[in-house]
Formats: structure tokens, C-alpha cells, sequence
């Protein structure tokens, strides 16, 4: 019996996604099966009224040609599509939250889906599960460039966004020693601070701050200072958006009713200029990390992930996440990748490796 397959991407977008859904269609093509895409997450069957055609793509070797090197995902992608919690506007202009999940198995059985693969983060693989519980097979694919997700060792993205961070360290390097500046880079990182880590340690920065470990800003000043006095006049703090001080919380700042993370770089900064001689300045990353071609490194797992999803379903391995276990990919039951959040280990070597390069943690 020929197989269809659905391909879905949600959650914010990462480099790679493409390449996934290339390596999808193509192994499901190999063994003379369809795939389709699903526009914008569940929205294209939730509301096909919204999008030209029927708010699905047909995945062909053809329509995928060309696009593993490119950024973001030619079906689209959101983070506000969770069916089981779908807010839906009212008449009147209120809005209501309702489990409307209900309409998404109906829209696989109209399109003859047999089973599901869904491209995403710790967001997506919980819908994912939920949907394999209503009776939708499904294999998940991790996405994630904060890199916090159980059950694999690396979700592509992750590492695009840390050769952009260390790329962008070594440029603001030169500039803080000609000013003799100190230079704050926040990056992406809500409740893990891999990105911060990984490229703090490869971009030499001075000061890593992580949401796992609160800092003292009279530790990071002490590190200013301590350089400043081996006339190494300038210094380099990367702070993950999560990062936050002993006894205080994670920093929000607000458009219009919503809250959103970020700022903790500005803070760190206001509260650096109280404390040093140096003229301190701010770079906040941001989505920048989340764009671009991805690295060979992440095309190279995109490929690895997607011809592996396909292999789960021929073996009939269903409702598993694919995940990286070196030197292999293995599968992972769904339930399993989301009980927690892969949160940097205070005693990895990666910690480790910064303490003993002479790198401050705030700690």
C-alpha cells in the first residue's frame, strides 16, 4: 500500500528545515510514497481558506530541488498554531482558547495522511505526541537552535547560530580593544545556555553568563577590573536571554499586552557602568541567529534526521522522535523528549574547559 506522508514544521524557524524536508521527500519518494506539506504548521489544515490551494503543498523531487542550502522553511512555520490550545476570536473581539484538535484529524483523513512527521522543538514534539494519542502515527524530527531538547545529543540549527555568535565575538573584539570597550552580546537561550556556552568559549569571550548559573554583577565587574589592571583594557560578555542574577528573575520587556524575553544584556550593562571606568555597549542578536544558510554541520544532521524518519516508518518504529546518539541515530518514544528541558550540566566539560581558560561565569 502506498504511503502519504505529512510533513509539518512549527515553532520558530532554524536553519536546516529545508534540508529536512528534502531528505523526507526524497527517502519517501525512493520507496514510491507521497508526501505532502502542511502550511504554517497546523494552520494549513486548521484554516486551507487562508492560503492559495488548499493549505497543503505536494512534495515532489522537483518542488524540493535546490532549497537544502537554504535558510527558514518553504512551508512556513508558527509558534501561536497549538490546536489543543487554539485561541479563537470571538464576535465581539474577545478571544477564547479552545481544543480544536479535533478539525486536524479530519483534515488528515481528508487528505489520506498516513502517517505524520513533525519538525520542531520541545513545543511541537508535545502537540506531536498529543496527536499520536488521537490515533495519527507520527515521528518526530528535533529542531531546536537553543539546543535543549532531550533525547539527542544535537538539534540542527544549534550549530549555525553558534558559528554566527563566535563570528560576530571576533568582530566585536576588534572594536571594544580599539575603544577599550566592554561589549555585552546577548544571544537566544531562554532556559539553557548552550548557544551562550558554546560560543562564549569558542569566541574567547571574557564573561559567559547562562540561566544556569545566577551571577553576581560584582563578580563580572571584578573580571572588568582584573583586566583592566593587566592593561587588557577592553572585555567581552555574552549573557543568554534567560541569565539572571542571584535571587532575581529573568528579564522581560513588554509591546503592547505581550511580555516577551530579552533585555538582560541592557541590564548587565547598566549595572556594569556603575562599576567600571569603561564605556560600556550593548548587542543583542536576536533572530539573527535563527536566519541563513545553515553550516555543513547542520545540513549534513538535517539530511541525517529526515532519511532517518523515513527509515522509523518503514520499520514501523511510530510515535518515536529521531534523535543523534554518536555515532548513530537512534529513535526516542515521544513522551520521553519532553518531560524536561536538556539544561547545560554544571559539571560538563564544557563548563569545565571556560573555568579553566580563566573565563568568568558570574559565580
Amino acid at each position: 500500500m502506498t504511503k502519504r506522508i505529512a510533513i509539518t514544521t512549527g515553532g520558530g524557524d532554524a536553519p536546516g528545515l529545508n534540508a529536512v524536508i528534502r531528505a523526507v521527500t526524497l527517502a519517501a519518494t525512493k520507496r514510491g510514497w507521497e508526501c505532502i506539506g502542511i502550511r504554517s504548521g497546523f494552520d494549513g489544515i486548521l484554516h486551507p481558506e487562508d492560503f492559495e490551494g488548499d493549505g497543503t503543498i505536494e512534495l515532489t523531487p522537483d518542488t524540493v530541488r535546490g532549497i537544502a542550502h537554504t535558510g527558514g522553511t518553504i512551508l512556513g512555520t508558527t509558534n501561536r498554531g497549538n490546536p489543543f490550545n487554539y485561541e479563537v476570536e470571538n464576535e465581539d473581539g474577545s478571544t477564547t482558547v479552545e481544543d480544536i484538535s479535533a478539525r486536524v484529524i479530519e483534515g488528515f483523513k481528508r487528505h489520506k495522511v498516513d502517517v505524520l512527521v513533525a519538525i520542531g522543538g520541545d513545543g511541537t514534539m508535545g502537540i506531536a505526541g498529543q496527536v499520536a494519542d488521537m490515533g495519527i502515527p507520527v515521528v518526530g524530527v528535533p529542531k531546536t537552535i537553543d539546543n535543549d531538547l532531550n533525547g539527542t545529543i544535537a538539534t540542527f540549527g544549534f550549530d549555525t547560530a553558534v558559528s554566527y555568535a563566535t563570528d560576530a565575538l571576533g568582530r566585536l573584539h576588534s572594536t571594544a580593544q580599539s575603544h577599550q570597550r566592554v561589549m555585552v552580546m546577548e544571544v537566544m537561550g531562554r532556559h539553557a545556555g548552550w548557544i551562550a556556552l558554546h560560543c562564549g568559549i569558542a569566541g574567547s569571550a571574557d564573561v559567559i553568563l547562562l540561566p544556569e548559573i545566577p551571577f553576581d554583577i560584582d563578580k563580572v565587574a571584578a573580571k572588568v577590573a582584573e583586566r583592566n589592571s593587566k592593561n587588557r583594557k577592553f572585555s567581552i560578555v555574552v549573557v543568554a536571554e534567560g541569565a539572571k542574577p542571584i535571587g532575581g528573575t529573568a528579564k522581560y520587556h513588554q509591546t503592547g499586552d505581550v511580555f516577551r524575553l530579552g533585555g538582560i544584556g541592557e541590564l548587565v550593562a547598566e549595572e556594569l557602568r556603575l562599576r567600571v571606568p569603561n564605556e560600556v555597549r550593548t548587542v543583542e542578536l536576536g533572530h539573527l541567529l535563527r536566519g541563513g544558510s545553515p553550516t555543513s554541520r547542520d545540513r549534513l544532521l538535517s539530511f541525517r534526521f529526515g532519511a532517518a524518519a523515513v527509515r522509523a516508518i518503514e520499520e514501523n518504529h511510530l510515535n518515536v522522535m529521531v534523535g543523534l546518539d554518536p555515532p548513530t541515530v537512534h529513535y526516542v518514544p515521544l513522551d520521553e523528549c519532553t518531560k524536561s528541558i536538556k539544561l547545560v550540566p554544571l559539571d560538563c566539560d564544557s563548563i569545565q574547559t571556560a573555568r579553566d581558560l580563566g573565563t568568568c561565569l558570574g559565580d
